[in-house]
């Protein structure tokens, strides 16, 4: 199929951008286009206008600051998987990245768009969850910040109002002492995931875990912090038969199936994973 009527709009500058977002009507955001246009074309969605955001540089930014790491929303996926600054400030990043898609996938898609679509099979929206990213939205009447745990709104939903843009998101400073992995399953690679964990440890001196960060795709309509087992890691020291306490408390956790994958095959998924994401992120914790 192909899409139904609509107008293109290409604007140059953010500003542009945001007053078309706050005049038109049934208007939608093109990121990358890689999940809005098959939408598009399958009419899962029928906007009278799109505001395609590709040629705002100003949006497509990497940034190391005090407070952490900070990139632009129009960022390219395959620009953040081969970025040195990244690798250094948010590893995990580039762990959930190799999951995403082919090369081709990740040369237009960007974050923004993909936390935005917040797909919960999606590799970055659980990051940004596990993470506790903050996003940075802007309207014509000025710039707010929503904690990732306040973004989605439902399945394939945001809060942002139909006047707002995202324009930024915030990943936090990386603690010291700290090792991170993405574990997903998937029937093939670069299919869509059917679970998927992120993980983020860190230790003090004596092997004690000081911060844990958990977060599943794939078992609720948008992406969970698992906040319980993330406190039954918290002040444990580090071994194998904690994370397999972990393990048996994801795959105890509720979760939805469908008419491909029930809730207990999800269920079981969370846990192997999730047992597998710990143990790949203690081993790279370093000093």
């Amino acid at each position: 199929m192909k899409p139904s009527a609509f107008t293109y709009h290409a604007p140059k500058t953010l500003a542009e951008a945001l007053d078309l977002a706050a005049t038109l009507d049934n208007a939608r955001v093109l990121a990358g286009g890689q999940s809005l246009m098959p939408m598009m074309n399958y009419r899962v969605v029928q906007p009278e206008h799109l505001i395609d955001l590709g040629r705002i540089s100003e949006l497509a930014f990497v940034e190391d600051t005090v407070e952490g790491l900070k990139v632009g929303a129009m960022t390219t996926q395959r620009t953040i998987e081969r970025s040195g600054v990244v690798q250094k400030r948010c590893p995990l990043l580039i762990d959930a990245l190799f999951h995403v898609g082919h090369q081709q996938t990740r040369n237009r898609g960007t974050i923004g768009g993909s936390i935005c679509h917040l797909d919960p099979s999606a590799e970055l929206p659980v990051t940004a969850c596990a993470l506790d990213a903050v996003l940075t939205a802007a309207s014509k009447t000025g710039r707010r910040e929503i904690p990732f745990a306040d973004f989605p709104a439902g399945y394939l939903t945001s809060s942002l109002q139909p006047d707002e843009i995202l324009v930024q998101i915030d990943f936090g400073k990386w603690p010291a002492r700290a090792g991170a992995a993405f574990e997903e399953y998937a029937v093939r690679p670069a299919d869509f995931a059917i679970v998927s964990v992120a993980a983020r440890v860190a230790l003090n001196e004596d092997g004690i875990i000081t911060e844990a960060r958990l977060a599943a795709g794939g078992i609720a309509p948008v992406p969970t912090r698992l906040i319980s087992i993330e406190a039954m890691l918290k002040d444990e020291r580090a071994s194998a038969a904690l994370i397999e306490s972990a393990a048996a408390a994801a795959a105890a956790l509720p979760a939805a199936g469908d008419d491909m994958n029930s809730a207990d095959y999800r269920r079981e998924l969370a846990g192997h994973l999730t047992q597998r994401a710990l143990s790949k992120a203690l081993q790279r914790v370093r000093p």
